[in-house]
């Protein structure tokens, strides 16, 4: 039987949590999945929409620069398909091998690289889009503004947090 602080199943970690290196793991799983299914679902629908657009009449007229800023586009929408798929796959080859937390640690950074590779895509299918749609020359400052909001959105603000609150549980321990 483990040591308990008296109301738990298991040892109570510093997160105020009662379970073990796999319940933890096994949590931390799900959690990673269940974020990676809407990463993944939003990525694939952009990538497919965005394979479709080299077979459209309008693509022959395209400028080279804009098709130049297409291929780029569907490369790294290619590339945050498979690392957003990715975790699915690593979890598929590990399972029953007892290195879910090695697992997890491994499938989360993968998972972080595809957030950065959809940033990636998603800024040039929307520089793209404006190059095409309005030929505004302001078109690369209302790109960088808008990929300035993910940043906040998807990475300075969860940062933040996990700063502020972080510091804040620290300094409030006996």
């Amino acid at each position: 039987m483990r040591p308990t602080d008296g109301g738990g199943a298991g040892p109570r970690a510093a997160n105020g949590r009662h379970e073990s290196d796999e319940e933890r793991a096994d949590r931390k799983w799900g959690e990673l999945i269940q974020e990676v299914r809407v990463a993944q679902t939003g990525v694939q629908i952009l990538f497919g929409f965005l394979l479709t657009v080299a077979f459209t009449p309008a693509y022959e007229g395209l400028a080279r620069t804009d098709k130049t800023i297409y291929v780029v586009t569907v490369l790294f929408g290619a590339a945050a398909t498979g690392a957003l798929i990715g975790p699915v796959s690593f979890h598929r080859m590990v399972v029953g091998r007892h290195i879910k937390p090695q697992a997890v640690r491994s499938a989360s950074r993968l998972t972080f690289v595809g957030l950065l590779l959809l940033l990636a895509t998603m800024t040039s299918a929307l520089l793209l889009i404006l190059r095409v749609a309005t030929h505004d020359p302001y078109a690369p400052w209302i790109v960088a503004a808008v990929v300035a909001w993910y940043t906040y959105c998807w990475f300075v603000l969860p940062l933040w947090a996990r700063h502020r609150h972080t510091t804040a549980r620290r300094g409030s321990a006996p």
